[in-house]
């Protein structure tokens, strides 16, 4: 079946919350401690995305099959500081069974310029999410953070301007 990419829209905030929810639980578990997974509320996440959709309208795509939303991607101005780069993508989501199907590719290229540099964070302990974004440009460069909600470690990696990959 095909997906679409499509800019969040409120016809999608409880589908997106969902998703998003999922997506946690299926590449997260053993990295983030259990209780917080299990602790998700979809009709929370759901008014967070609504209250996201109002305050940044245009930096969240979606990839939509049917009525379902699969994956999403949400870039801004980066919050590092110094600024590394201009842009950063703040979450790039993609449900298991999609995973290899092109889904987290276009989701990429819609939500940041290959044409502008991008940092992003990632944990460290998650190699298959490295693995991809090394395949788009993205190198690690050295920086390392706690997460805000779990005591897991974040990498930054770094996009330079141009790389498309």
């Amino acid at each position: 079946m095909n997906w679409r990419i499509t800019p969040l829209a409120a016809e999608y905030t409880y589908r997106a919350a969902e998703c998003h929810i999922a997506c946690w639980r299926e590449a997260y578990r053993g990295l983030v401690p259990a209780q917080l997974l299990d602790a998700f509320d979809v009709d929370r996440r759901a008014e967070q995305w609504e209250r996201q959709l109002r305050k940044y309208p245009d930096a969240t795509w979606v990839a939509v099959v049917g009525d379902q939303v699969i994956g999403f991607a949400t870039a801004s101005a980066t919050r590092d500081i110094p600024p590394v780069p201009p842009m950063e993508l703040n979450a790039m989501y993609v449900r298991s069974q999609w995973y290899g199907t092109g889904v987290a590719h276009d989701l990429l290229n819609a939500a940041v310029d290959p044409q502008v540099g991008c940092s992003l964070w990632v944990f460290e302990e998650n190699p298959r999410a490295q693995s991809f974004y090394r395949k788009h440009g993205f190198e690690l460069d050295g920086a390392r953070k706690v997460e805000a909600f779990t005591p897991a470690i974040q990498v930054r990696m770094v996009r330079e301007p141009g790389v498309l990959r």
